[in-house]
């Protein structure tokens, strides 16, 4: 709670005079709704899969946001309102999120947080819009997902930006010069980062000596692009794919692939989770902006409530859904509105603040542009002996 009030107080002092953002409507919000305890309550409503294979995402991004909010309306909630977290399951499916869209908004949704993935939020972003719904996603990176419209942004990095920063990671520390890629051809997430990431190598001189993929149909066995991958002479492997898939490479290319390094991205979150032994990952590394080993304050104080509440440590995915409550703490601040004032403005109130609004957040220092791209410093982590710690050479 301490962490709480101190973050809130310093968002408020850090506050700018708002400036107006053309292109969003007022979306014809109704005065706030109230609680039982007579407090007016704010909804937010997020999307993604909390069943399926990809549930640990969803989940994470959801339990992330619940401690954010626990913990705001613990201090009080911000300038009357106590937050309420609606989070609806998608199983990853975009058409499913489209439902669960449609769910929130009956349920009287104030604000959306997206979906988890880049399809589900690039299913509903255009409705958003329409309804005058700001759109904040924790984790849906691909450029797509926001881009149309002028009131929706994200907390994570968007795919381009990683992709680039991945290859730069690898040259800046010369990790390798001859890199293999694998990756889903059919997953926006996986294709934007390859995409980049390709360029970027071009232009730092690396060389890609191999590039392998598979589909969402073909995500089981591996052998013909592991023997390809080792054919090739590779000295590391980009993974710009997801954890599950991940940790099928990793055990079907044990003693065969030796002597390589391993290097994706947020992806990656939760690996040491989809695998039986964590020999198989010890040594690989993904660039994140999130660190639970971190010693700042706020990221232990993030880290200890979530294992409190939870018995695990978090992931990004986790720090991105609670980042991105904490996010709409402060632009409810700058903005502000009131649950007393809260009328048909509302969004046009939001969307303005956000470009106004400096978050310290525990993925990192975050401010957004006019485009809903937030900036700030990505790291990279590597297992070590079972555990994800910061890499330092």
């Amino acid at each position: 709670m301490k962490r709480t009030k101190k973050t809130l107080c310093a968002l408020a002092a850090a506050a700018m005079l708002i400036g107006c953002l053309a292109g969003c409507g007022s979306g014809g919000k109704e005065p706030a709704a109230t609680d039982g305890d007579g407090s007016a309550s704010l909804l937010l409503g997020g999307i993604g899969p909390l069943t399926g294979d990809y549930a640990n995402y969803g989940t994470s991004n959801r339990n992330g946001a619940q401690i954010a909010v626990d913990e705001i309306n613990a201090a009080g909630g911000v300038n009357g309102f106590n937050f309420t977290l609606d989070f609806q399951d998608s199983q990853g499916n975009p058409d499913s999120a489209v439902a669960a869209y449609g769910k929130l908004m009956d349920n009287g949704m104030d604000v959306s947080l997206g979906g988890t993935f880049s399809g589900e939020t690039q299913s509903i972003v255009a409705a958003a819009k329409a309804d005058s719904i700001l759109v904040l996603t924790a984790t849906a990176s691909s450029k797509a997902c926001i881009e149309g419209n002028d009131c929706a942004f994200r907390v994570c990095f968007n795919d381009p930006a990683q992709g680039a920063a991945s290859a730069n990671y690898i040259a800046d520390n010369n990790l390798a010069t001859k890199i293999a890629v694998f990756y889903a051809s059919d997953n926006d997430y996986c294709v934007g980062l390859y995409d980049t990431f390709a360029a970027e190598c071009e232009t730092l001189g690396l060389e890609v000596v191999e590039v392998q993929t598979f589909t969402s149909s073909t995500n089981t066995d591996f052998s013909t692009q592991i023997n390809a991958i080792k054919d090739s002479g590779a000295e590391l492997v980009f993974l710009p794919i997801y954890a599950a898939e991940a940790s099928t490479l990793l055990t079907q290319a044990s003693g065969k692939l030796e002597n390589v390094v391993y290097f994706g991205c947020d992806g990656l979150d939760g690996l040491l989770t989809k695998v039986s032994d964590p020999a198989l990952v010890e040594g690989v590394m993904m660039l994140t902006p999130f660190a639970a080993n971190s010693t700042d304050e706020n990221v232990q104080s993030f880290v200890t409530a979530y294992e409190a509440a939870y018995g695990t440590v978090p992931d990004q995915f986790a720090a991105d859904g609670y980042d991105a409550i904490y996010t709409i703490a402060a632009a409810l601040q700058q903005a502000g509105i009131t649950s007393e004032n809260k009328d048909d403005t509302f969004n046009e109130k939001m969307v303005a603040a956000m470009t106004q609004i400096t978050v310290e957040g525990v993925t990192g220092t975050m401010t957004w542009g006019a485009d809903g791209e937030t900036s700030k410093a990505a790291q990279a982590m590597i297992i070590r002996d079972g555990t994800t710690v910061l890499y330092e050479g």
